[in-house]
């Protein structure tokens, strides 16, 4: 099959392209080239998305018989995707669990539940969704909508409950034998998945006519805490330490950086099925266990120097101290 990754080289699509290539797919990826290190064997369109009559003209002149849109973030760059891939035999949008929100009436969360997003990401894959559905019902235009949870590999740093893309000097506090702090009391229920099981969503969905006009929420069916997953992590990073507790407000208030991720998901539980693309797409077996994902990253961040040295700043040790005031306090003592 002659498959189309649009990105191809982020922190999902990475993952994606390799298992194409190894399931003996025809590669090519369109992105602009500012990330190195696309495999052998894989073709490179170079372009911007966002200039859309390039990009549209670009995809038009080519055959392709699927294509993994990985970076279309609004109805408008779904409209432009439409026009790219007007005669495409599959198209898989990426969209988001964002897009439920935090109100949720069931958990765990269903693809038929409403839709209540709270950011501009959120919102925004919503109404590309309902772009790319209008299109199915109006003129059976074959797309698959995939909505991942927290997906990680490699390319992210080594996940922390305050924010997906949170300064990884965390790490190195563990490894100083640092306190480091958790949103409440961490244990909000989450779920994580890595890179390589998603990559086996995506594959295996390609061409399934039952999957065309279907939603599919994406992660593993297992959950945990945040509490869990920092003990986990510590483990792999070596050392133990002591996890100290701040509600939301306080970290708000005080200006705690790089918070986003935490306000509007990471301090809620979120826990979703997968139990329909597991039904549809039999061969999504997530099998990379969490400790050994973790594994993986902290290699990565290691081999490549992305772990900063946690004693250029000293936010964290200040906020710890207060809340330990705080709790004095509230002893009496």
């Amino acid at each position: 099959m002659r498959v189309c990754v649009v990105g191809g080289t982020g922190n999902i699509s990475t993952s994606i392209v390799r298992l194409l290539l190894e399931e003996g797919h025809e590669v090519c990826v369109y992105n602009r080239g500012q990330r190195p290190g696309l495999p052998d064997g894989v073709r490179h369109l170079p372009g911007d998305r966002q200039e859309r009559a390039d990009f549209e003209a670009a995809m038009q002149a080519e055959r392709f018989d699927a294509a993994i849109d990985m970076i279309c973030y609004n109805p408008d760059d779904a409209r432009s995707t439409l026009r790219a891939f007007r005669d495409v035999g599959h198209l898989i949008f990426t969209s988001t669990v964002c897009t439920y929100g935090v109100e949720y009436d069931w958990l765990p969360v269903t693809e038929d539940h409403p839709l209540r997003p709270i950011t501009p990401y959120g919102t925004n894959k919503a109404a590309a969704e309902r772009v790319f559905l209008e299109a199915h019902y109006r003129d059976d235009f074959p797309v698959t909508i995939i909505r991942p949870s927290t997906t990680f590999g490699p390319r992210w740093p080594m996940l922390r409950q305050l924010d997906c893309n949170a300064n990884p000097s965390w790490i190195d506090r563990v490894r100083k034998g640092k306190p480091i702090v958790v949103c409440g009391d961490g244990r909000a229920l989450h779920q994580w998945l890595y890179v390589d099981d998603a990559a086996l969503a995506y594959v295996n969905v390609l061409g399934r006519e039952r999957c065309f006009g279907r939603t599919y929420n994406m992660t593993r069916p297992e959950f945990g805490t945040w509490e869990e997953y920092h003990h986990i992590a510590m483990r792999v990073i070596g050392r133990e330490v002591e996890m100290v507790g701040v509600p939301l407000s306080t970290l708000l208030a005080v200006g705690a950086p790089a918070l986003g991720t935490c306000t509007s998901i990471f301090s809620h539980n979120t826990i979703y099925s997968p139990a329909r693309l597991m039904r549809d797409v039999p061969e999504f077996r997530p099998r990379v266990p969490l400790e050994d994902a973790l594994g993986r990253v902290l290699e990565a961040m290691d081999r490549e120097g992305r772990i900063p040295d946690s004693d250029q700043s000293d936010w964290e040790d200040r906020l710890i101290a207060a809340q330990r005031r705080v709790g004095e306090l509230e002893l009496g003592l």
